[in-house]
């Protein structure tokens, strides 16, 4: 039986009173940790599959809900929804677990700050695995996240969210119906007037804030040292295939996988995505 526990994590300093929360699997012993970072509006059980087989491989995992999301606490300044903030926080947060090394494994948004981490100096990540993110994200792609940002939907029941989450999240793929439930039943909370999503509506503040454009960061990349695996979905808008192509020709050490019938992004629920991640990463 793997080892599952729900924790909070209290930064300090200028995060002081900030509340993380945290999925600790496997043992605190384990030679290796692996830091899973979810995309925007998403949380930390997005990695409950991926986490049992890297557990069963010998390794720790703690994935983590970036603020405003899942356990987190939310930001009084909205404006501060931003991937520094988050680089900061999850810094701090290895610092305060006293974990100077780990392997970084970040969906969408949390592959971007892992870019950021493992590009800044003295990074503590050794080796990162982007899930369908990379330094190019095109306009139009971020368009279309703004627009389902906006909405702020209730829900009876989850039935309703589960039939919502299977609308929204088409492009991850045919998923099993026990993944489409596990995602209603850990993405809601309840409210007086029913199930919402389990996220600050605030986030959508930084994007409505900025004025659309594309999303270039290929200083970022260049300056990342540790090795680094790249998850595509054959179908994703976000992560297109001459953006994947070019990271293989400059920056970091890298490979590239693709997942075919998916899109944006793989869900890391199957055998077939995770076992090449766990492969990798237990180099």
């Amino acid at each position: 039986m793997v080892r599952m526990r729900l924790r909070e994590v209290e930064l300090d300093g200028p995060f002081a009173g900030i509340r993380l929360g945290v999925v600790d699997w496997g043992e605190p012993e384990a030679s290796r940790t692996v830091l899973c970072v979810h995309g925007l509006t998403r949380n930390a059980r997005d990695f409950d599959a991926l986490a049992e087989s890297l557990v069963r491989a010998g390794m720790r995992v703690l994935a983590v809900d970036v603020v405003g999301r899942g356990r987190s606490s939310w930001l009084e300044d909205k404006s501060g929804y931003t991937v520094p903030t988050y680089a900061a926080q999850l810094r701090r947060l290895l610092e305060l677990e006293g974990l100077a090394e780990v392997d970084w494994v970040g969906t969408s948004m949390g592959g971007l700050v892992g870019m950021a981490v493992a590009a800044s100096p003295g990074s503590p990540i050794r080796r990162l695995v982007l899930n369908d993110i990379g330094p190019f994200v095109p306009k139009e792609a971020l368009l279309e996240i703004r627009a389902y940002l906006a909405e702020d939907p209730l829900f009876a029941g989850l039935d309703e969210v589960e039939a919502y989450f299977r609308r929204i999240y088409a492009p991850f793929g045919r998923l099993p119906d026990a993944v489409w439930r596990h995602l209603a039943e850990h993405s809601v909370r309840r409210t007086p007037e029913g199930l919402r999503l389990h996220y600050d509506p605030g986030i959508r503040v930084p994007h409505e804030a900025a004025e659309p454009q594309d999303i270039e960061l290929w200083s970022l990349w260049e300056a990342i040292a540790a090795p680094v695996l790249v998850l595509r979905g054959a179908e994703s808008r976000l992560l297109r295939e001459e953006t994947a192509r070019a990271m293989l020709r400059r920056g970091p050490e890298c490979e590239v996988l693709v997942f075919p019938e998916c899109g944006h992004a793989p869900a890391l629920v199957e055998p077939g995505q995770i076992e090449p991640v766990v492969r990798w990463l237990a180099r």
